[in-house]
């Protein structure tokens, strides 16, 4: 098993930095824009994408992470309910145009359970789909809006994100496990 560097943390502060522009230059603006990063790498991403926003166009956005788990078809069975209210995020999504913000796309069963939460707590008017690395491999009907970097992978390769809330330090790597 070897993991080989694709971005050092200089490369991921310049995508997100270009993530940011391309945000608010789809949007037209930043007005009615809300992120929600999918917990638990996706919140890290909301949260740098939307603090650059606020540096780069001074306005300050709400922004929160949602919780999946309750949502997930390979966890749920049919007999439970999700109750919705183990996400709060502070803010309304009704109307909003929402930037949903992971760290890497892959099956695409995350951000299909994501969207289901996100419905669960009002209609947006717009979800669109952030990611910082998209590695092909769907089993839903999910494209991203915005993407950092593609990387097509193999059955037996697999992205791993580092950043420096949690790891220490920021990287995106491929591993390749036999």
């Amino acid at each position: 098993m070897s993991e080989r560097i694709l971005m050092d943390s200089s490369a991921i502060a310049r995508t997100l930095v270009r993530l940011s522009h391309e945000v608010v230059e789809k949007n037209k603006g930043t007005e009615k824009l809300c992120l929600i990063g999918i917990r638990r790498r996706g919140e890290i991403v909301a949260n740098r994408v939307c603090a650059l926003i606020e540096k780069f166009y001074g306005d300050k956005l709400p922004c929160a992470g949602i919780d999946t788990g309750m949502y997930r078809d390979d966890l749920v069975s049919g007999f439970f309910v999700p109750d919705a209210t183990v996400n709060r995020l502070g803010f309304s999504v009704a109307g909003k145009n929402i930037v949903l913000c992971d760290d890497v796309l892959h099956t695409g069963r995350s951000v299909r359970a994501a969207i289901e939460a996100i419905f669960d707590l009002g209609r947006p008017a717009k979800v669109m789909l952030l990611v910082l690395c998209d590695r092909g491999g769907r089993e839903m009907p999910v494209s991203p809006d915005f993407i950092g970097k593609n990387v097509p992978t193999s059955r037996h390769e697999f992205i791993d994100v580092r950043f420096a809330e949690i790891e220490g330090e920021d990287s995106l790597g491929i591993t390749v496990k036999n």
